[in-house]
C-alpha cells in the first residue's frame, strides 16, 4: 500500500514557478514510476509529467514541454513538479499517482495509487 500526499500547491501569477511536492509512504516507493495528472473544473484529468523509479525515463505533455521538469527523490520518498512560467490554463486540482508497472501510460485509470489532490491557480 502506497499513500501519496502533495504540498506546494497555491495562488500565483502569470509567469511566476511554483513546485509542487508528493510524499509517499510505503517501502516500495522507489520502484513505482510516479506521474502528475490535473483536473480542471469541467474537464477530464489529464496526464502531465512522469518519470520511471530510476529517474532515467520522463515523459510530458505537449502542453507543459520546456516550461515544467519532474523529479524524484527515492530517500526522501517524494517527487517534485517544478512549474515555470505558468499561465492561466495552468490552473487546475494537481494530482500525485503512482503506477506498479514502473510504465508512464496517459491515461489515469492505468495508475494505482492516487494523492488527495492541491490546487494551483494562476491569475492573469
Amino acid at each position: 500500500q502506497v499513500q501519496l500526499v502533495e504540498s506546494g500547491g497555491g495562488l500565483v501569477q502569470a509567469g511566476d514557478s511554483l513546485r509542487l511536492s508528493c510524499a509517499a509512504s510505503g517501502r516500495t516507493f522507489s520502484v513505482y514510476a510516479l506521474a502528475w495528472f490535473r483536473q480542471a473544473p469541467g474537464k477530464e484529468r489529464e496526464f502531465v509529467a512522469g518519470i520511471t523509479w530510476s529517474g532515467r525515463t520522463t515523459s510530458y505533455a505537449v502542453s507543459v514541454k520546456g516550461r515544467f521538469a519532474i523529479s524524484r527523490d527515492n530517500g526522501k520518498n517524494t517527487v517534485y513538479l517544478q512549474m515555470n512560467s505558468l499561465k492561466p490554463e495552468d490552473t487546475a486540482v494537481y494530482y500525485c499517482a503512482a503506477n506498479t508497472d514502473n510504465t508512464l501510460p496517459r491515461g489515469p485509470g492505468s495508475y494505482d495509487y492516487w494523492g488527495q489532490g492541491i490546487q494551483v491557480t494562476v491569475s492573469s
